[in-house]
């Protein structure tokens, strides 16, 4: 993943984002897992999300993306979880009819940023730096 552009904005981001299926009962059929991930491809090529890695494994979903700063955190999982489930729905009817309140997905998630040069470290240091202002000198974080 490199540095991208939108029209407002230049970014880096990287998440790595966790969730599991409600009660943890379909996603064990391998035709359910295949059909999300192709779904999942699907919406991120749609609204720009870069997955650079991806599992639907039986009990969860991990997924590592980049995506652009006009989307907070907790509206890309929304949305992946929402759309999905409708789709699930639709395609597995069968599903629904196993899920106690009708939900697809756990109602929580976890997510992490992750960074690869650029660490918390570096970040704290330049940013005391700047506070302080001893020299007058920039210190780059690129």
């Amino acid at each position: 993943m490199a540095i991208r552009r939108t029209a407002h904005a230049v970014y880096d981001t990287k998440y790595h984002l966790v969730w599991a299926p409600k009660y943890g009962r379909w996603i064990k059929r391998e035709d359910i897992r295949e059909r999300v991930k192709e779904f999942f491809l699907e919406v991120a090529e749609h609204y720009g999300l870069e997955i650079q890695e991806m599992q639907v494994a039986p009990d969860h979903v991990h997924i590592f993306l980049s995506f652009p700063p006009r989307y907070s955190i907790a509206h890309v999982v929304g949305m992946w979880k929402s759309i999905s489930a409708s789709e699930g729905f639709e395609r597995f009817p069968e599903v629904k009819k196993g899920l106690w309140g009708g939900e697809f997905w756990e109602d929580g998630y976890f997510a992490r940023t992750v960074g690869d040069k650029i660490t918390a470290d570096l970040i704290k240091r330049y940013i005391k730096y700047h506070r302080d202002e001893v020299s007058g000198k920039e210190l780059r974080l690129f």
